[in-house]
């Protein structure tokens, strides 16, 4: 399987998984409003069952993420979207999500889903939109997963 990467500005963006750093993606998720206090264990595991668009510096530091579960058939989740906040107004998010689209693991999909609570503008800009008729969508959630128990429970 050949590596997909290209330039943007001084940045690389890269599907490349031996570029992927658990470490810096766990730092910044566990302090993310939809996985905090996710171990690194489960971060790692993550990675590995999913194909990753990374955003890194000239350096190679990793400073932006996006992850896809699917099963390169019929459908793609997009999950875990971030870039940190000294590398956001540079087009990282748009660029890691624009090598998604056109990534040839990812072409044919009949549905792509994402949930955000902050960036539907972002979305919207690569044809998301509004899930129609969600009383047909259903989930199964265990919200305090990540959460340590006290040492007095």
């Amino acid at each position: 399987m050949s590596v997909l990467e290209h330039r943007h500005g001084d940045y690389l963006i890269s599907d490349d998984p031996a570029r992927l750093d658990a470490t810096a993606i766990h730092g910044y998720l566990t302090r993310s409003y939809w996985s905090e206090n996710i171990p690194l264990e489960t971060v790692q595991r993550a990675l590995q069952g999913s194909l990753c668009i990374g955003a890194y510096t000239e350096a190679g530091e990793q400073v932006g993420l996006v992850r896809i579960i699917s099963d390169h058939a019929t459908y793609a989740y997009l999950c875990d979207v971030y870039v940190l906040e000294e590398h956001r107004r540079h087009g990282l998010s748009k660029a890691m999500l624009e090598l998604s689209r056109r990534h040839p693991r990812l072409q044919g999909l009949r549905t792509w889903s994402l949930r955000t609570r902050d960036a539907h503008g972002l979305y919207a800009q690569f044809g998301f939109k509004p899930v129609e008729q969600p009383e047909s969508y259903m989930a199964l959630r265990f919200p305090d997963v990540y959460r340590q128990p006290a040492d007095d429970e």
